[in-house]
């Protein structure tokens, strides 16, 4: 099994300990992640200042992926949703359509129709299998509890998510940890945004929303936070000093990306799985594999 491997911008400079553990876990279930040197930024920045540009340079990446035959995967959850919403647009739009041709033509590309686009956490369950995880378990995660982030991209647009999950009653990721044989947490505030969409506009805000869920798992005790999409991660967790200083609250929640909680069951250490560039230590979990 084989999928091209689409990193986007965040990942390669501020989660590294996402992709190794990303890699690490295909690699254990027969998966090849083929990378893409050619590959750049989906469009998404772009997209609340120019949308016709954004849509060009996802559209860029579709092309280029297209070349390959293979299905194209994404690690954050931005670039997945971005990816798969263009491609939507241009198989329903020929007039935008046309518009992007013309754009990428000077640069020897052309958007073919047919780019299956997912998340890897959505590849992980459609592709791979929940069976195929759980074979691979040789360590279950029994004693812990971790809470999981389903964020704004994963499950949306809704349209796009039919037949996969329900972006009001998300069951997804819950599905994946009990892979591992640990315990998903079902909290309140289980559907709420990180804040990361606001950050640069309204930093007061972007730490209150990500702080009335980090409050929320720190009174449930929870293991970690578990996490899908790097800019998540860094409001979560590269944030959560800052936010816990500004709102005056004790905020305690290691943060840890589905990838290395999978990969601890399917018993590699925490060096392998990159969690010595874990900024909030998950010290509960990392004892139990000294």
């Amino acid at each position: 099994m084989r999928a091209s491997l689409f990193l986007g911008c965040t990942v390669p400079v501020r989660n590294l300990n996402y992709e190794v553990s990303a890699r690490k876990v295909a690699a254990a279930l027969g998966l090849e992640l083929v990378d893409n040197p050619e590959y750049g930024c989906c469009g998404y920045p772009l997209k609340a200042v120019d949308q016709e540009t954004a849509l060009a340079v996802a559209a860029r990446a579709l092309a280029q992926a297209g070349r390959s035959g293979l299905p194209l995967v994404a690690l954050c959850s931005a670039c997945a949703g971005t990816l798969m919403e263009a491609a939507h647009v241009l198989e329903h739009d020929p007039e935008r359509l046309a518009q992007v041709q013309e754009r990428l033509a000077p640069l020897g590309l052309a958007y073919r129709p047919g780019v299956k686009v997912r998340h890897f956490a959505r590849f992980l369950l459609e592709e791979v299998g929940i069976e195929r995880i759980r074979e691979k378990v040789v360590r279950p995660l029994t004693e812990f509890t971790f809470a999981p982030h389903y964020g704004c991209h994963f499950l949306k647009p809704g349209q796009l998510s039919r037949g996969f999950d329900d972006p009001e009653n998300p069951t997804s990721l819950a599905r994946l940890i009990e892979a591992s044989g640990a315990r998903s947490l079902d909290y309140h505030a289980l559907k709420d945004c990180c804040g990361g969409g606001v950050l640069g506009a309204d930093e007061d805000l972007a730490g209150r929303l990500a702080g009335g869920k980090l409050i929320e798992l720190t009174r449930a005790g929870v293991t970690a936070m578990v996490v899908i999409c790097p800019f998540c991660n860094v409001m979560f967790e590269g944030q959560q000093k800052a936010v816990a200083k500004k709102l005056e609250a004790d905020i305690k929640v290691p943060v840890v990306y589905l990838t290395q909680v999978l990969g601890l069951a399917m018993g590699m250490s925490p060096d392998e799985l990159g969690f010595k560039m874990n900024r909030v230590k998950a010290k509960e979990l990392l004892a139990a594999f000294k």
